[in-house]
Order: C-alpha cells, then structure tokens, then sequence
C-alpha cells in the first residue's frame, strides 16, 4: 500500500511516562514503576481517555493550536515518523545488529522497560520507535486495502486495535519499522503495551 500523508500533524518525542500520566491521571497502573519509565499495562480506551484529557486541559490553558487534538496517531502517522524518511528495514538501516543502539529489545532488555530517550533518536529526533514498550494506535486492526491511499484511518469497525513499534521482549526482527500486531482494546494486563500521543487535526 502507498501511503500519502498530506496533513500536518505532531508525535511525542518518546513514549508517556509514568510521570506525565501520575501529573495528568492520578494513579500509576504501570508494573515495572519509576517515573521516567513509559507507563505500560494501560489499555486503548485509558491512552485514548489521557489524551482527551490532555486536550482539554492544553484548550483550556490556551496551548492547543486551532484546530488540532491530542489523540493516538494513526497506523499510518506512526509508521511514517518512524521511517522518519528511510526506506529500510529500521530507521537506521536494514541490519538488525545494530537494533541495541537504538531501542531496548530481548537482547539488551533484561527482561523490563527502561527509561525512556536513553537510546539514540530517528532522523527526526524520537526516541525509543524500535523498542522499549508496543504503542497503541488508533486504528482498528485488518489487512491493507492496498493501491494507492491518502491519510488512511484504519477499518471502521474490528475486535483489536493496532500496536506498532516493538517491546522490551521483542526480537529485533519484530521491532522494525514495518513491522505490526493488534491487542484487544481492553486489554489492561499487558506490562509491555504503553502509547505515545500526537497532536492531529480534529478532523481526521
């Protein structure tokens, strides 16, 4: 599938941290706890409620630009800062040994999440997209439509949503920028699932 994105649009830098969600949310449902840790065991409907919460809180302080949420970033919006303009395997190349330097997999992990922004940055600057903790997006998941595609938003309707981005017990194989799954959306149990917000127009 060939994918435009033709609408601006902004991700976080690194994952949410325990830290920006205790300010925000009140309790920590994370399971490995520290605050610059990415929150994890949250499910979709929680990341979607934080960042409707973000939203009205940036409105009401007068930050949020006209026009635009916080929301999860689409399959597509992901994928896209990933690859931060590559074209390879991961954004650093198509070889896998490298994956240590730039994301925490089962292969350097011991076994937890770790602080996030540790490991070096994508051509864009964000951290932690091949590893660390799987992240929600906003998409139903199923296969691609394939053809040729402006700004797609996923299926209308599905049982799970869409991970992207690899985990702490992922091969590095599977942290790839390509590379996909899906969770029940209600899932909370999951200590290697956590999210990163974007900032979107509200009308996509």
């Amino acid at each position: 599938t060939e994918v435009t994105i033709s609408k601006s649009f902004w991700l976080g830098k690194t994952e949410v941290t325990q830290a920006q969600w205790v300010s925000l949310m009140g309790g920590n449902p994370s399971y490995f706890k520290r605050r610059d840790l990415p929150v994890e065991s949250v499910n979709w409907h929680d990341a979607m409620a934080f960042c409707e919460k973000l939203t009205q809180r940036e409105r009401e302080a007068g930050r949020l630009p006209e026009g635009y949420e916080y929301s999860l970033p689409t399959e597509a919006q992901w994928e896209y800062a990933c690859r931060a303009g590559t074209t390879t395997r991961f954004s650093f190349g198509d070889n896998d040994r490298r994956s240590g330097a730039y994301g925490w997999y089962s292969g350097n992990s011991s076994d937890r999440t770790h602080p996030v922004g540790q490991k070096l940055e994508n051509p864009w600057g964000l951290h932690d997209m091949h590893g660390n903790v799987e992240e929600w997006c906003r998409d139903w998941f199923g296969n691609y439509q394939g053809g040729t595609v402006t700004d797609p938003a996923g299926h209308d309707s599905g049982r799970l949503r869409v991970l992207r981005g690899g985990r702490w017990n992922s091969d590095a194989w599977d942290c790839r920028s390509a590379n996909r799954s899906g969770s029940w959306p209600d899932f909370t149990t999951l200590r290697f699932i956590g999210f990163r917000v974007a900032l979107v127009p509200v009308s996509l």
